[in-house]
């Protein structure tokens, strides 16, 4: 019982339906986003979005807008929101204030035109329709420190982008040979 009274003065006290002034400012500043969404028949699928900050946009108190860049080519998170639309996000700052924010709403596929950018690496854009704006608390976030890294924006090639890390393939061939 204890719990259920702490989720009720929790949605209560905490969850909004709307982006306030402080959870914009929170969200124009982020550089990643951990991203939810679930098929038609409810299978998850959670994926990293990741650019500059400010690539996620605040269009106004009820709607983001994400990029979907060249090279996200299996596109689990766009085949899942063309079935259910249903979305949640979690930013998370590591760095300065550890804290985080949930975002929960029902999303759509924008052309690239939709929101001019003149970042050429963006195809297309996720609309996020605001219905759950909450606090992550501070509890259990850790502290990192960003560093600085190339990246092989563009290739194709498996080695430079970390294809096979887990070296998944070798084993599904294995395991067809044996």
């Amino acid at each position: 019982m204890e719990t259920a009274d702490r989720a009720t003065r929790f949605y209560s006290d905490q969850v909004l339906d709307h982006l306030n002034p402080a959870m914009a400012e929170f969200v124009g500043r982020m550089e990643m986003a951990f991203i939810s969404t679930s098929d038609a028949d409810g299978e998850c699928d959670s994926t990293l979005r990741a650019g500059p900050a400010g690539f996620i946009q605040v269009i106004d108190s009820r709607t983001v807008v994400y990029p979907e860049y060249r090279g996200n080519g299996v596109m689990a998170s766009l085949g899942n929101i063309m079935e259910n639309p249903h979305v949640g996000m979690l930013m998370v700052d590591f760095t300065e204030d550890l804290i985080g924010l949930h975002v929960n709403g029902r999303a759509r596929i924008a052309p690239r035109d939709e929101f001019p950018t003149e970042d050429r690496k963006v195809e297309r854009w996720v609309v996020v329709q605001v219905q759950e704006a909450y606090i992550h608390c501070r509890k259990h976030i850790p502290r990192m420190v960003p560093v600085d890294r190339i990246r092989d924006w563009g290739t194709d090639d498996v080695k430079r982008k970390g294809g096979d890390y887990f070296g998944a393939k070798a084993a599904k061939e294995a395991s067809q040979e044996s």
